[in-house]
């Protein structure tokens, strides 16, 4: 499966990148309206393992800085930038995801180092990442000598 990773193009219409947390909050809330349909800030709270006053403190940085629609005891809907940049992270997961996979990597091990590197990761070295993946998944060979060079040059 070959993703490419500029299907979702970067807006234009924001100078500023946003943070890692508000990364976070726009893929969790995305989530949450994939799955659930909709999504409120005791959804996001539960969800982040965060208080409600957190998210909603975020929701309205996020709301002012153009990344979703809020109103209070509503639903929370993404704009147009705000599901751009959860697709994005999106798909930086899934890129990880996958080539955690080739390797037999635990999903909580998958999960912890996902989360600690998706947001820091430029689009090259995604690219290159997925565009190994695909290598890999093609050349099963090449995955099973890759792996059995592991197993006999063990880390000191």
């Amino acid at each position: 499966m070959c993703l490419n990773l500029t299907s979702v193009p970067a807006s234009t219409a924001k100078p500023s990148k946003p943070s890692q947390s508000a990364e976070d909050y726009l893929e969790r809330i995305h989530e949450l309206i994939e799955a659930k349909g909709s999504a409120h800030v005791a959804d996001i709270a539960q969800s982040l393992k965060v208080g409600q006053p957190s998210v909603t403190s975020m929701v309205q940085k996020l709301a002012d800085e153009g990344y979703l629609r809020y109103e209070k005891y509503r639903s929370i809907t993404l704009t147009d930038e705000g599901r751009a940049v959860a697709l994005r992270i999106r798909d930086r997961h899934i890129v990880l995801a996958n080539f955690f996979t080739l390797f037999g990597l635990d999903d909580e091990t998958q999960a912890r180092d996902i989360e600690g590197i998706e947001h820091h990761l430029s689009p090259d070295t995604l690219q290159t990442l997925a565009d190994l993946t695909d290598f890999f998944q093609q050349n099963p060979g090449a995955l099973a000598e890759f792996k059995t060079s592991r197993k006999n040059n063990p880390q000191q």
